[in-house]
């Protein structure tokens, strides 16, 4: 799902550090619950369709 974000305006968004955000999307980072929940809310979606692998949008 393009939102056309950066990682920059993400962790703006979501309160988080930018290389925090590179690191969990090149997959060099676990992902804590409680920083899925905080990217979901930035991104205005819920967790379960942040989670969703199976999703073809």
């Amino acid at each position: 799902m393009a939102r056309g974000l950066s990682q920059e305006s993400l962790s703006f968004k979501a309160k988080m550090h930018r290389t925090y955000i590179g690191m969990v999307e090149r997959g060099e980072k676990n992902i804590t619950f409680y920083n899925l929940f905080k990217l979901s809310e930035a991104l205005g979606i819920s967790v379960r369709e942040l989670t969703d692998i199976n999703n073809d949008d």
